[in-house]
């Protein structure tokens, strides 16, 4: 019995959230598990898949079709959200997340359990996005080892993990414009209001986001393990004290992950379809562009566009500018006329393609954790203008800490003339060395974790080790 008991298969069952940043980290730790011997089974949600299929222009997508003819045992597989396909959930995004957190739990827990009753000789775990409300219930209900993964920074983690300790010290809700520093979190020497999360202060408490929060952290204290998308060298004291509550594993940088087999998924992850812009950026020289992405989800308002716009005319550098649907109204008359050659404007683009570009001599981004990760890949400076959800908190590690980008406005309101100044500060080889040598450290640092013995690459198979003694004590 015991040697039949070593012999059941470890089996993932894995749900990311339906955004982009979440997407990405999330199939690349379904290929880093396959590699390693393990079975998963991958479910996004119907409306991810129609997206996926339309960008791609292929009617039976699948995500994982390399994977699996290197001989990976990934299944791909879809739940419904109970809405149609056609319903934006970007657009009426209250309305979206508010059934998640009611309705879509009893979805997840009918299909887990018709995934286990037809796969009996596995022995199968949960994978899911750590802002899910239901992994601990469900894990609970069938017996599973419940692995969160965070596809954020430990930083904005942690946060999360003691909003007890905030609201004890009457920091959540945080008043919008109170300035205190705060040094009571364990493992973050100290963190200004200012950098927190929007969602953790007053003017946000009307939305969903709070909610969603205050229910995850509350289930993700019961799972048996947590994976992060970070470096352990990038976070030591805040991973380090979270270990101290869990079992904590930095993993990062997922997407550049060793054995990821010999598909390339990063090509085939985005929910719109991909402008081919080598060409135009070929034509320019070396370090002379600066790549501008605000990320999938947040809009931004028609005046920082404008201003936006125009700073980048003021600045006279070359720009390749992610444009997203409405965003394209929102640009100043004539804009485009004026930007002639030194401008191209693009609804969306395969990110790592571009940064990698030889021509990229910086980014103006929203400080999404996955576009820093790859910025820092590519060893490009950033120029930082975030938006909402964790940006402003992940603004704090790149401007302040790291020290590999500057801000966008310097914390005064968003003018073009300012814009213009940062930009030409960012792109200039002879006051942004400073910014470029951090940033070819800071790629080291990954490159080195991510190598044969270093610490994302001993962390995972500690916690393959550990899931699987957990999985077998269980059985």
């Amino acid at each position: 019995m015991a040697t039949e008991k070593m012999q059941k298969r470890p089996h993932a069952i894995m749900i990311s959230l339906h955004y982009q940043g979440h997407i990405t980290p999330f199939v690349n730790l379904a290929l880093k598990l396959g590699s390693k011997g393990l079975s998963v089974t991958f479910v996004h949600n119907e409306f991810v898949h129609h997206k996926l299929s339309q960008s791609h222009k292929i009617n039976e997508f699948n995500l994982f079709p390399e994977a699996c003819e290197s001989g990976l045992d990934i299944r791909y597989t879809t739940i419904s959200d109970g809405f149609p396909v056609e319903f934006d959930r970007f657009r009426h995004e209250e309305e979206y997340m508010e059934s998640v957190l009611r309705d879509f739990p009893a979805r997840v827990d009918e299909f887990v359990g018709k995934m286990i009753e037809s796969n009996p000789s596995l022995a199968t775990f949960l994978v899911a996005d750590t802002l899910y409300s239901w992994p601990a219930t469900i894990a609970k209900k069938y017996n599973l080892v419940n692995v969160s993964f965070w596809t954020q920074p430990a930083l904005v983690f942690s946060l999360n993990y003691h909003f007890e300790l905030l609201r004890e010290n009457g920091h959540f809700p945080c008043k919008d414009n109170m300035e205190e520093e705060i040094n009571y979190i364990p493992g973050i020497e100290s963190i200004n209001t200012r950098d927190l999360m929007p969602y953790l202060k007053e003017a946000e408490m009307a939305t969903v986001s709070p909610k969603i929060v205050i229910n995850s952290f509350e289930g993700v204290k019961k799972a048996d393990f947590i994976l992060h998308n970070t470096i352990y060298e990038l976070e030591p004291a805040t991973l380090s004290a979270l270990n101290k509550n869990q079992s904590n594993y930095a993993i990062g940088p997922i997407s550049f992950s060793q054995n990821l087999g010999k598909t390339n998924p990063i090509k085939c992850l985005n929910l719109w379809s991909d402008s081919d812009c080598t060409q135009w950026l070929d034509s320019k020289p070396p370090g002379s562009v600066l790549y501008i992405s605000f990320g999938s989800l947040v809009e931004v308002s028609k005046l920082v566009i404008q201003e936006i716009a125009h700073g980048i005319l003021l600045s006279e550098v070359n720009f390749i500018w992610i444009v997203r649907g409405g965003m394209t109204d929102a640009l100043p008359n004539g804009f485009e006329d004026k930007m002639k050659d030194k401008g191209l404007i693009v609804p969306w683009c395969n990110q790592m393609e571009v940064l990698s570009n030889p021509c990229i001599g910086g980014f103006l981004t929203h400080c999404g954790w996955n576009s820093i990760q790859e910025s820092i890949w590519c060893r490009v400076p950033m120029i930082c203008y975030p938006l909402s959800y964790d940006q402003p908190t992940n603004r704090r590690l790149v401007v302040d800490v790291w020290k590999i980008g500057i801000d966008l406005s310097d914390g005064v309101p968003i003018n073009r003339e300012g814009i213009a100044e940062n930009i030409r500060k960012l792109m200039s080889a002879s006051t942004s060395e400073g910014l470029r040598t951090e940033a070819r450290k800071m790629r080291d640092i990954l490159w080195n974790a991510i190598e044969n013995g270093g610490s994302s690459d001993i962390n995972f198979d500690q916690f393959i080790k550990d899931l699987k003694a957990k999985l077998h004590a269980m059985d």
